[in-house]
């Protein structure tokens, strides 16, 4: 029999917003991750503020309110502050109360109340707080690691790439009419005047120049978490050479690297032997009829070609940035704040992933062994 619908009489009732959620849902999961974060930066936190004052926006708000925006795509800051003021399921998460409207921040405030957790390097100490609890878990591996780059649009225009000489424009401009064709244009010469750190960088032959930013990943090859990541600017910074500080810096953060995978853009002789040198065997892909010292017959054992299966999976973590996550172009000018933002899609997709392994895990076999040489 066909159901027919009813005008909505009443707009006040009670209901229990944690009903509405499916008990297995990975957003369970990821609040219970994310809550274990907050707690052991709470003391960090206090260090951040001033004990008298004026309240500003709790800070776990504001990180929670980061990994919200890439779990749901939410594409500006004003939109999530426009959502969160009907979304249940979004104030459930930053543990808003439904009649605490005072609580619900616009985007002004929100914007202005992340400028100190930029300052302080949150994000990055979120993210490393988040790869602790992989390792906690035992997923993520402690000697098997895979790099790569890519590159991520800035939020800047073709139109606002000028000549560095030129003098600005007058108000009342406008956005006239630009004609190129002809024109000579560098980095050296010209510059956007919407964001000057944006570089104008061709990805490869046949390819379009674009303006944008860098980004470098280090994935770990048990489960695919990444470990390691950084916003550079595109030009002035190899992919190969900041990997191999990435690589440098991994014990620093207690890992043992011993084995790095790499496609054929690392297969140089500045990566190889920097990996030599730190005691990391360099699995690269090999370009064919190039010799590079240091890469011969005793790098390709059956790690090697492990190495080279697992490091294609890195592409899925760009691949979730750039869509779900909608770091495909970056929402903010300059690579201090483009960081800021990467540092947090990145730990978002590693608490996602962690959530769905927690929850596999609680009904099926325990963590896989360890993946590599």
């Amino acid at each position: 029999m066909r159901g027919r619908s009813t005008a909505q009489t009443s707009l006040i009732t009670l209901l229990n917003v944690e009903s509405r959620i499916p008990e297995r849902h990975p957003i369970r999961e990821i609040k219970r991750l994310i809550g274990k974060v907050f707690r052991e930066l709470d003391s960090y936190f206090d260090d951040l503020y001033a004990e008298g004052g004026r309240s500003s926006i709790p800070p776990e708000r504001l990180l929670g309110a980061k990994v919200l925006m890439a779990l749901y795509t939410v594409r500006s800051d004003r939109q999530f502050c426009e959502r969160l003021r009907y979304d249940l399921l979004f104030q459930w998460f930053l543990e808003i109360n439904p009649d605490e409207e005072e609580a619900i921040f616009d985007a002004s405030s929100f914007s202005k109340n992340q400028e100190r957790l930029i300052r302080h390097a949150a994000a990055e100490i979120f993210f490393a707080r988040v790869v602790e609890l992989a390792r906690a878990g035992r997923w993520a591996s402690n000697e098997h690691f895979s790099v790569d780059g890519t590159l991520i649009e800035a939020w800047a225009s073709m139109k606002s790439f000028r000549p560095k000489d030129e003098p600005p424009q007058g108000p009342g401009a406008g956005n006239p009419w630009q004609d190129f064709h002809g024109e000579k244009r560098s980095n050296d010469t010209h510059q956007s005047t919407t964001d000057p750190q944006a570089k104008l960088l061709r990805k490869g032959a046949g390819k379009e120049a674009k303006l944008c930013f860098a980004g470098h990943a280090v994935m770990e090859n048990r489960t695919g978490l990444c470990v390691h990541f950084e916003v550079t600017p595109s030009v002035g910074v190899t992919e190969s050479g900041q990997a191999l500080a990435q690589i440098r810096e991994l014990p620093d953060r207690e890992f043992a690297p011993r084995t790095v995978g790499a496609d054929k853009g690392y297969h140089s002789k500045d990566f190889v032997q920097g990996c030599r040198e730190l005691g990391v065997a360099p699995h690269v892909a090999e370009v064919k009829d190039r010799r590079v010292e240091g890469f011969d017959g005793r790098t390709k054992k059956k790690g090697y070609q492990t190495s080279q299966r697992i490091r294609k999976r890195i592409e899925e973590i760009f691949g979730w940035m750039k869509t779900t996550g909608g770091f495909r172009k970056t929402r903010y000018r300059g690579v201090e704040r483009t960081h800021f933002c990467g540092q947090m899609v990145v730990a978002t997709y590693n608490l996602l992933r962690l959530a769905k392994l927690n929850l596999e895990a609680m009904t099926a076999a325990p963590p896989p062994t360890e993946v590599g040489a």
